[in-house]
């Protein structure tokens, strides 16, 4: 019987056994079993505690019939055990250990020390271990060159940071949206076309940067995925995007947003649903005004240097209301006024998105194909601390889209500009 973990033994004649308990342990396997060449059969008597670490693969050996003093099991389902040893005097304290694991180990340990006879213990044969069964799995990898890049090894499970850069990647390696507990992934300065949805798979990353690459688009379906959950930091800049996906918005953990250097037309219709996102920077693109919902963002650091902002002319509306109005505007408008549940299962689908993507007049109210449309000057400081100048006349102020849902709301609005600038 083997189980890995992590080991410590200390002596309980020298002071260090003080260290106990701090997360000092070694990685190491555990074997239960007997020498090789020992005849089968008979008691536990010749039965013994190996601990093979990367320093000493051949092992350290402890007798364990009627050898151990105590087992100290409080925290077995945390992974964590000790067992006290009487010769020599030593603890072996166990930790990071599969708790289902550990209890079998132990209660094999047990049997062996009260003299079970072996042929019913679960032993194991007590040969050196494998470089790979006592090495700490490794967390990171970065590749900066195609000619280290991997072409025939899988890359380690445990890898939690992967940067692959620099190595002319086409598209995503399949192994690596096979590694579930990555939680950053670098693939910038590549060539990469398009993104797989199976990105969306990856339920612990945090970080995904796709600096320099090739991508034109940014999947709906990966906004829909676990990645809502757990995306904080993506870096889109330097690609060739035009524009965003109505579900981008449903990424509701970003922090930190990079889309420059792309060819975006115009930001995500709700981005002020973003409520966790700090930093966006969405520097030379081709934005000629920002989002109604732009004004909601709270953001530390705003950077829309080089983007051609047209020059807003309140009193030059596009006016896009039919009157009467539709039926289908009358019961839109009806629904998020009073706030009506809906859903795929009560509306049709196409319903469903045109209702997610509503405009919000000054009023406060809602309207969806019938409204009248301006674009105004907002200063970009009330929605964020610290601004990179938007051009190089010192300026800070950009235009924003307004939306009105009758000619009243317009005319109201009306009244209040020429007076402010009368």
């Amino acid at each position: 019987m083997r189980l890995q973990c992590e080991v410590e033994v200390v002596s309980r004649l020298l002071p260090t056994c003080g260290l106990r308990g701090r997360g000092r342990g070694t990685r190491a396997l555990l074997s239960l079993g007997r020498p090789p060449g020992r005849a089968p059969g008979g008691g536990g008597g010749g039965v013994y505690l190996m601990v093979c670490t990367a320093r000493d693969r051949v092992g350290a050996r402890y007798k364990v019939q009627e050898n151990i003093e105590r087992f100290f099991t409080r925290f077995v389902e945390e992974g964590k055990a000790t067992v006290r040893l009487r010769e020599p005097a030593v603890d072996v304290c166990l930790s990071k250990a599969n708790a289902s694991n550990l209890k079998t180990f132990l209660s094999a340990v047990r049997l062996a020390h009260q003299g079970t006879d072996a042929g019913a213990l679960p032993l194991s044969a007590l040969v050196p271990a494998k470089t790979s069964e006592v090495e700490k799995p490794k967390a990171k990898m970065i590749i900066t060159s195609r000619r280290d890049y991997p072409l025939t090894k899988n890359f380690p499970y445990s890898l939690e940071h992967l940067q692959a850069s620099y190595c002319k990647l086409a598209r995503i390696d399949t192994r690596v949206l096979c590694l579930k507990k990555l939680r950053k992934l670098d693939l910038s300065h590549n060539h990469i076309k398009q993104l797989p949805a199976t990105i969306g798979d990856l339920v612990c990353l945090q970080e995904l940067n796709l600096h320099d690459n090739h991508l034109e688009s940014f999947s709906g379906a990966l906004c829909n995925s676990t990645l809502q959950k757990s995306l904080q930091f993506l870096d889109l800049s330097q690609n060739k995007i035009k524009a965003l996906p109505i579900q981008f918005c449903q990424l509701r953990e970003l922090v930190n947003l990079k889309l420059d250097d792309n060819e975006l037309i115009r930001l995500p219709f709700k981005i002020g649903q973003l409520d966790h996102l700090r930093f966006l920077s969405a520097a030379r693109n081709k934005l000629p005004f920002l989002p109604s919902d732009f004004r909601k963002l709270c953001l530390e650091n705003l950077d829309l240097f080089g983007n051609p902002f047209e020059q807003p002319n309140p009193l030059v509306p596009n006016i896009q209301l039919k009157i009467p109005l539709t039926l289908l505007e009358c019961a839109a408008r009806a629904t998020i006024n009073s706030r009506i549940p809906y859903g795929c299962h009560l509306l049709p689908s196409h319903l469903c998105e045109d209702l997610e993507v509503a405009k919000t007049c000054q009023c406060g109210g809602a309207c969806l194909s019938s409204f009248i449309q301006i674009t105004v000057t907002m200063n970009l400081h009330h929605v964020a601390h610290t601004v990179v100048l938007v051009d190089n006349m010192g300026g800070t102020e950009a235009p924003i889209i307004c939306y009105f849902c009758s000619l009243d709301c317009y005319s109201q609005f009306l009244d209040r500009y020429l007076q402010s600038n009368g």
